[in-house]
């Protein structure tokens, strides 16, 4: 079979020889990702499919239904294709993408039944003209951005995007069954539509691009217009609960990776705070001690570590230190295996930050990829935050922790190493999920916190409190067992958080990514849990580079499938 650009691998594309199993796999991915890209043009540019380019996603009924048909089409076509397949490794990456196209369908149709159906037109248009204006890309894809905006306001043969949500919106008021909005989420994003459309005119005007000014006028008159209407037509039909129907929320939590009941959940989560804040303690005493601190309560030993602060420029050369000084560390300690170029890290536009108000991995191109790399970006300031001071992603003795998370050996390794090494485009794109890939930032965070200095160590420690606190208030919250008020508290004064931190955590679990924050503990737990049985299995025999090489080169492997993976492949190379 001829491969097309979507058939390519990542191996591929930088010239790797590529593994007849993989270039099998990516045969059956194919169209897959094309039925993905279809209806969401965005998604399929942020993976590379450059020929989605200057498209934008169309909102209606029969884009809905046209959606699910050529879904069920495709689960059809999969699942005969598995039942031919005779090679494991395809057999398993098939299993992956069956049971993402279900999951992606199941969820779709919870959403559509549930849910008035809602856009946030300013964010979707400031993301899908973001993915294009990118400064990792050619300058050939970045004028196609002038496209999509023609796209997105009714300059390319179709009806505007603010048409397209005000029509399908407007023909679902009728049903009343249908939950509106979360009332502080309308509010937010009314409040960031001027934040998205500066951030969309500074993405133009940095990379020098033509002939976007016409359309770009139209769009922030549209946008302006269609805030107007939300305000008239949505806004009654908010909600002053953001509690989810269970049903939604427990897709929520299989769509973030999550396969664990609430309550257990909550009951792993709490019994992990409580040990972790021991530890803390412990270790806030000896800071105190070291430094003649009044207080010894580790919640007092935070505030003074915090007040020592970077600012304005230096924050960027600080950052790039530290990656610098850990990747020292993982080499002396021979944890992981590092790539020999630097890491990527920005900061983060004031949009961006509306967007996505904490730091973040920008993951590179997945598919024609000629070298882009992910990039670790820091936001300084939550704009919904009411001008509150937020401290915490500068405090020097966070940075330790974060860079880990964010840069290396977390989330820019993962990436890094499917670019460099090579994995199939069902390991990388359909098993990905936020347990698999935040399980093993957590998871980067707690190995390498032995060799940081106590108070990298500390903070370390409270991110990982962070953390278990997310695995316990996102499913309370959304459970009505607990209120905003309440977490935000323990968010502030148990995990030492700044106020816009929290209120960002707490907008979060309620209606920003409902599910999500739980997918951190709970990945790390499972990861630990691998670690340490293998560690019984191999006894001394147990080399922990090899076992994390092992880890990275499976792609992202959702828990159960990478357990099977290093219990069958990798701990037999050893006994």
């Amino acid at each position: 079979m001829k491969k097309s650009l979507l058939a390519l691998s990542l191996v591929s594309c930088l010239g790797v020889a590529e593994p007849a199993w993989v270039t099998q796999s990516n045969s059956y991915a194919q169209p897959v990702l094309e039925e993905m890209a279809k209806y969401s043009p965005e998604m399929g540019s942020s993976l590379g499919l450059e020929q989605f380019d200057t498209q934008a996603q169309v909102l209606s009924q029969a884009a809905y239904e046209a959606s699910m048909k050529d879904g069920e089409a495709l689960l059809v076509r999969l699942k005969g294709e598995l039942a031919k397949e005779s090679d494991p490794r395809v057999k398993q990456d098939l299993g992956i993408m069956i049971g993402s196209v279900e999951q992606s369908l199941a969820s779709a149709k919870l959403k559509h039944d549930a849910l008035l159906p809602y856009e946030n037109l300013g964010e979707t248009i400031f993301q899908g003209l973001q993915v294009l204006l990118d400064e990792r890309n050619s300058a050939e894809r970045k004028a196609r951005a002038v496209e999509r905006l023609k796209a997105y306001v009714g300059l390319a043969g179709k009806p505007s995007l603010v048409s397209q949500a005000e029509s399908y919106t407007e023909a679902s008021l009728a049903n009343p069954k249908l939950l509106g909005p979360y009332q502080r989420e309308l509010d937010q994003d009314l409040a960031n539509t001027p934040r998205y459309l500066a951030g969309i005119k500074q993405l133009f005007e940095a990379n020098h691009i033509a002939g976007w000014q016409d359309a770009y006028k139209t769009l922030s008159e549209q946008l302006t217009s269609y805030d107007t209407w939300l305000k008239a037509k949505v806004e009654p039909r908010a909600r002053t609960s953001f509690v989810l129907p269970e049903a939604l929320y427990a897709n929520a939590l299989k769509d973030v990776g999550v396969d664990m009941a609430p309550d257990e959940l909550i009951q792993r989560a709490l019994f992990g705070f409580a040990e972790i804040r021991d530890e803390m303690q412990s270790l806030a005493a000896i800071i105190a001690k070291q430094k003649g601190l009044k207080s010894s309560d580790y919640r007092d030993v935070l505030k003074v570590l915090k007040k020592d602060q970077i600012t304005g420029k230096a924050i960027l050369p600080f950052y790039e230190k530290r990656l610098a000084a850990i990747e020292d560390m993982v080499r002396e300690h021979h944890i992981v295996t590092l790539p020999n170029r630097k890491a990527n890290i920005r900061l983060a536009s004031e949009a961006e930050s509306a967007s996505i108000p904490a730091p973040h991995m920008n993951p590179p191109r997945l598919i024609g990829n000629t070298g882009e790399y992910g990039e670790f970006v820091l936001p300084l300031n939550n704009p919904n935050a009411g001008g509150k001071k937020q401290d915490d992603f500068t405090a020097k003795a966070f940075s330790w922790t974060l860079t880990i998370h964010e840069a290396r050996p977390g989330h820019e390794l993962q990436f890094s190493n499917m670019v460099e090494n090579g994995v199939s485009q069902a390991r990388a794109i359909f098993a990905f999920n936020s347990a698999n890939a935040e399980g093993w930032a957590l998871y980067s965070e707690a190995i390498m916190k032995q060799y940081l200095p106590l108070d990298g160590q500390l903070f370390s420690l409270q991110a990982r409190l962070q953390r278990a606190a997310r695995a316990f208030l996102d499913p309370m919250l959304n459970l009505g067992m607990i209120s905003p008020a309440d977490a935000k508290r323990v968010l502030v004064q148990d995990v030492g958080l700044s106020e816009p931190f929290a209120d960002a955590e707490v907008d979060r679990y309620t209606f920003r990514m409902p599910g999500q924050a739980t997918s951190y503990y709970y990945g790390y737990m499972e990861l630990r849990q691998l670690r340490t049985e293998v560690e019984l299995k191999l006894k001394d025999k147990f080399n922990q580079q090899a076992f994390h090489d092992f880890i990275l080169a499976q792609g992202l492997l959702p828990p159960k499938l990478l357990k099977k993976a290093v219990l069958e492949d990798f701990v037999p190379k050893y006994l």
